[in-house]
C-alpha cells in the first residue's frame, strides 16, 4: 500500500492518495479542492481510482468530489450519518463563505457504516466509526495505517463545537476504537502532519 499526501484548499486539509503498488488499483480519501492537481497526479501514476471515500461530509473535504467523480468514474461513499452533508451547503458549512464557494457535491454511491470493509487491489481499509466531529465521522484502518479525516490530530482532535458535534462521543469512539489498535499504527489525518498510536496515547492531552 502507498500513500501520497496532498495538502490542498484555503483550510490546508490532507487529500490522500491511497494505491496498491502491483495493480495501480486505489481511492481518494478527503479531495477537499485544487481537483485539477489532485488528478494529475492520478494521472501521473497511472492510477485506476475505484473511489472517492470522505471521512466525513465537511465542505473542506468533499469540494473536488464533483469534478474527480466525473473524470475517473470513480464511486463516492461516506457514513451514512453525513451523507445528507454532501448536497446541503447549511450542513457541510459551505454557506459560510469560508471555502470561497457553495460546495454542492454529488450524492453518495455508497452509504458507509461501521465495520465495512473497502478493498482495492489487493488492499483494504475497514470503517470506523468515529462520531463527535461530525455525525458520521470515520476512521480508515488498514495495513499499519490509520486515516483519521478530522477525528484525531497529532497532539490534538477535531472541533465539537459545531451544532451536531460532540465532546463526549468523539473522545469515547477514539479511546475505545483506535487508541487500541497496534500502537506502531501511523496516523493520516485531515490536517497537520502525522503522528503514530503509540505517540497520541502518551501525550495526546484529549486523550489522556
Amino acid at each position: 500500500m502507498k500513500i501520497i499526501s496532498l495538502t490542498v484548499g484555503p483550510i490546508m486539509e490532507n487529500c490522500y492518495i491511497i494505491y496498491d503498488e502491483q495493480s495501480l488499483e486505489g481511492i481518494i480519501v478527503d479531495p477537499g479542492d485544487e481537483a485539477d492537481r489532485i488528478l494529475k497526479a492520478v494521472q501521473k501514476l497511472n492510477l485506476t481510482i475505484k473511489y472517492i471515500v470522505n471521512t466525513h461530509g465537511h465542505a473542506d473535504h468533499i469540494g473536488a468530489n464533483k469534478q474527480l467523480g466525473e473524470a475517473l468514474h470513480a464511486k463516492l461513499a461516506i457514513h451514512a450519518d453525513d451523507v445528507a452533508m454532501l448536497t446541503d451547503p447549511q450542513l457541510n458549512l459551505s454557506i459560510s463563505g469560508y471555502m470561497g464557494r457553495v460546495i454542492i457535491s454529488q450524492p453518495a454511491d455508497i452509504l458507509l457504516h461501521e465495520n465495512d470493509i473497502i478493498s482495492f487491489g489487493n488492499c483494504q481499509f475497514k470503517v470506523i466509526h468515529t462520531p463527535g466531529h461530525t455525525p458520521g465521522g470515520i476512521c480508515l484502518v488498514g495495513e499499519n495505517i490509520v486515516v483519521s479525516g478530522d477525528s484525531l490530530f497529532a497532539g490534538s482532535i477535531g472541533r465539537t463545537d459545531f451544532p451536531t458535534g460532540s465532546m463526549t462521543d468523539l473522545v469515547s469512539s477514539l479511546k475505545t476504537k483506535i487508541l487500541t489498535l497496534d500502537p506502531k499504527m501511523h496516523v493520516f489525518p485531515g490536517h497537520g502532519g502525522p503522528s503514530v498510536i503509540e505517540w497520541e496515547k502518551q501525550n495526546n492531552p484529549y486523550l489522556a
